[in-house]
Parts: C-alpha cells; structure tokens; sequence
C-alpha cells in the first residue's frame, strides 16, 4: 500500500503497520493469532455482529478498532478488505499535503 512502513516500534514481536507515521494495523508475529486494524466505529459493531472472528480490538480503543482472527475468519478476500479500509480510513485522516506526497510516491 502506498506510503506504508513497517516495524517494532513496542517490542519485538509487534509488527506494527503505518502510513504517514499513524499505525493502521499490528499483528504479534511469534502467535499471528490475530490482526489489529482501525475500523469506522458502526462498522466496526455490524463485523462484530455477523462475524465471530472479529472482536474488540485488544489492548485498543474498543470503539475504533477490531481484533480479526485469522484462522477463525478463514476468508482471506475479507481480511483484504478489512485491511484496506484500515488503511483508508488512516490515510484519510493525514493532511492533504501528506496525501499527495504519498499519492505521488506511488506513481
């Protein structure tokens, strides 16, 4: 995804995903039980309605964030998704200069 850097900024198990310096994904590499990532707040409460993978988000804002279980999910074109919006939702949220840096990166 454009923009994207990675790394363990907590620990060394932590990867952490950012674009423009603000993290829209972590999963714990040692149990890849579970992925973190940022969610619209309604959204985030209709995922956790119809899936039993997606919970609150753990050691996160419960409100703006879900904990996606990747074996429970098994739908890989879903964590895609989810992911991407994650990332949407983030790079939506930069300075339209920062946007446009990293639009232009990418080309």
């Amino acid at each position: 995804m454009p923009g994207t850097s990675e790394g363990f900024p907590f620990d060394d198990r932590v990867l952490v995903f950012k674009v423009g310096g603000k993290i829209f994904a972590l999963i714990d590499i040692e149990t890849a039980e579970y992925v973190n990532l940022k969610c619209d707040p309604l959204r985030a409460i209709d995922l956790r309605e119809r899936h039993a993978a997606v919970r609150p988000g753990y050691h996160m804002n419960k409100e703006h964030w879900n904990s996606v279980y990747i074996k429970e999910l098994g739908d890989q074109a879903l964590l895609k998704e989810w992911t991407d919006h994650s990332y949407e939702l983030i790079f939506k949220s930069l300075k339209k200069a920062l946007q446009q840096e990293i639009k232009d990166m990418a080309q």
